[in-house]
């Protein structure tokens, strides 16, 4: 009996989800056991070891959340913030807005640091906002933008907060295993990314990791976190490798092992080989695209390779063409959000999708199109 909605497959160059290796698909299909059962802890354990190498940090409370990266973001902020604290928030796209928005949700006062869509926040601007509001419960940014392309800088925020009481809180989503994130070297208190871009892995888990100062701050709250599903303080009793472990909600047990899959799989490749591997794709279909009179949308030496956004050449309309890409090609790209909606593509090349070869596809496609 033949499926009632058949699937095609497509190539996944847009914003997320990126293209899923077979590996990691077979991965998916091991057997089901209990969130509790030793077998699965020891799949946890070896994931949470995992990230640490990928997240470049030492935290011992590194693990996946059990949702996709805005899972990560809500837990992020909901962890540290109480109502009445502030939060300096760096706005330059669509999901700096959305941390500024779920931090007023959450009852926090956001001091919002803004910058025109394309363009890096100026990391003397958030430093000065700290200066004039020295008593902040933390601030955040968006290392890697999505719905720009742009790539925040973090070393120079990360050295000055370093020596305050303010949390760093860094969104790297679109980040995680395509460049690096050093999270110790920049101070960063609390990172958080997802699954389904960089990394590979289809969409579920949200890879995050929390300071030892910042999950004492956790526990030190006036007020228990608005989330308990994202409870830090819970979770920790249920991700950590202590043997007595305490139940907190049923785990994906099947997401765990494509995650699983998914790290094992950068090991063998290499960080540094993934980093270049990323930007060799990156930089040439950026060049080809310029060739072809599209322009760039993010500022020149802060673009992201994992991720370009460009408007079409001669004003074409970006929609009409997206969509013959889809239907006539099974090549998915991004539209732009915000401000850039009908202005721009963006066109993602993360993780198993981050290949010469989809650049090949992809471009053949276009000249055909805009021939």
């Amino acid at each position: 009996m033949s499926a009632p909605f058949p699937i095609r497959p497509r190539l996944l160059l847009g914003p997320g989800p990126s293209p899923v290796h077979d590996r990691i698909l077979q991965a998916m299909a091991r057997p089901t056991v209990g969130h509790l059962d030793p077998q699965f802890l020891q799949v946890m354990d070896d994931v949470n070891a995992r990230l640490r190498q990928v997240f470049s940090t030492a935290h011992p409370l590194t693990f996946p959340v059990s949702g996709t990266g805005s899972a990560g973001q809500e837990a992020a902020l909901a962890n540290l913030l109480e109502p009445g604290d502030t939060a300096i928030i760096g706005i330059n796209g669509v999901f700096g807005g959305r941390l500024a928005e779920m931090a007023r949700r959450m009852g926090a006062e956001v001091v919002a640091v803004e910058e025109t869509w394309g363009h890096i926040i100026d990391p003397t601007k958030l430093v000065q906002a700290h200066r004039d509001h020295p008593h902040a419960r933390l601030v955040a940014v968006v290392h890697a933008e999505t719905s720009t392309g742009v790539r925040q800088p973090l070393d120079e925020l990360g050295s000055y907060l370093a020596g305050t009481e303010t949390l760093y809180v860094v969104d790297a989503v679109t980040s995680l295993g395509g460049i690096p994130v050093e999270v110790d070297a920049h101070h960063i208190d609390v990172c958080y990314s997802g699954t389904q871009k960089c990394l590979g892995v289809p969409p579920g888990l949200s890879p995050m990791t929390f300071s030892p100062r910042a999950l004492e701050r956790v526990r030190s709250r006036k007020h228990p976190c608005q989330s308990w599903y994202l409870d830090a303080s819970l979770l920790a009793d249920y991700v950590g490798e202590s043997s007595e472990r305490k139940y907190h909600h049923t785990a994906p047990i099947n997401m765990m092992y494509a995650l699983h899959e998914g790290l094992v799989m950068i090991e063998e490749e290499g960080l540094e080989a993934r980093y270049a591997r990323h930007a060799e794709v990156g930089a040439r279909l950026q060049g080809e695209l310029e060739a072809r009179g599209f322009t760039l949308f993010a500022e020149e030496g802060h673009r992201l390779p994992e991720l370009t956004s460009a408007a079409l050449p001669g004003g074409v309309a970006e929609a009409p063409l997206r969509k013959a890409l889809l239907e006539r090609y099974d090549i998915e790209v991004g539209g732009g959000l915000g401000p850039a909606k009908g202005r721009i593509w963006r066109i993602g090349l993360m993780g198993a999708g981050a290949t010469h070869d989809g650049v090949d596809r992809l471009l053949a496609a276009v000249d055909d199109l805009l021939d």
